[in-house]
């Protein structure tokens, strides 16, 4: 798919679970398990599906998964599994390396969305897994991650983000902004403080990459927030703004988490909004 100078191609990352009650907070199991089933342990299939696009100019990916650094015992609770998917492989299957992409967009420093950008290397030490490219974080976020709350804490490991300051690549923006002619950032502060989603647009078409607004379809309907949100009204409040003109203009929406769904329009009716044309970049 091409949206302006830009070719769009989905790089999954990686597979892994969260707790189904927490993905869904006040939403009672026997809603949200008719679409998203949980295992034993209550965890629901999601996925770490980043975005690449490919100019003549550029190479951007935003997001980009877990990593490998989280520990045994992390990678059991979560259900991380790379044995199918792989950042780096998934990459060169679309002719590209690591070293190639000139630009990395981090919605957020949660450590599924931002633990890929950093790798440790042979001698054990922390490195950048994008070398060449300048990371492009809300500056808001990035003072929050070094200072977060007890309750999201956990979310963020510094061993993650911290290099990339270290070694010079940290490009810090303050709220919304256009990246370029193609693409803008967006703030969004329900899920954590200035969050980006971003939007790829030229004359006929416009993407949006939902990050943790609409982590997956099934958070589609305003009042499917997930308990991890710090702020849920606000999330409420956003997900209001966003999606008469996500139905009315008939943007593409990418998915991160959606396990089994890459990318959707919606549509407004009486009884709300409603998920269509569920497809894949490269049927598009």
């Amino acid at each position: 798919m091409k949206i302006g100078e830009y070719k769009l191609y989905e790089v999954q990352t990686g597979l892994f679970r969260l707790d189904g009650g927490a993905m869904f907070g006040v939403v009672p199991k026997p809603l949200w398990s008719k679409t998203n089933p949980a295992d034993e342990r209550n965890r629901i299939d999601m996925c770490m599906r980043s975005l690449l696009l490919v100019s003549d100019n550029r190479k951007i990916i935003i997001d980009n998964g877990v990593g490998y650094k989280l520990s045994e015992k992390l990678n059991d609770i979560y259900g991380v599994d790379h044995s199918k998917f792989t950042l780096e492989h998934e990459i060169e299957k679309l002719g590209y390396k690591t070293d190639d992409i000139t630009d990395v967009i981090i919605t957020h420093l949660h450590f599924d969305h931002g633990g890929g950008s950093t790798k440790i290397d042979e001698n054990g030490k922390l490195q950048l897994m994008f070398p060449n490219a300048e990371y492009h974080i809300q500056k808001k976020h990035w003072d929050w991650a070094q200072n977060p709350s007890d309750r999201d804490k956990a979310s963020f490991f510094p061993e993650n983000f911290n290099p990339i300051k270290e070694q010079g690549h940290l490009r810090l923006l303050e709220g919304d902004s256009k990246f370029d002619e193609n693409i803008s950032l967006h703030v969004v502060n329900g899920h954590t403080p200035a969050m980006q989603v971003v939007t790829v647009k030229d004359d006929n078409t416009t993407l949006l990459f939902t990050a943790d607004l609409f982590p997956t379809t099934s958070h589609i309907p305003p009042p499917y927030i997930m308990g991890y949100d710090l702020f849920p009204l606000t999330t409420l409040d956003e997900k209001k703004k966003y999606l008469p003109k996500i139905a009315k203009e008939n943007w593409m929406l990418f998915f991160e988490h959606d396990a089994f769904t890459e990318t959707c329009r919606v549509q407004q009716n009486e009884k709300g909004f409603a998920v269509v044309d569920k497809m894949n970049l490269n049927q598009r």
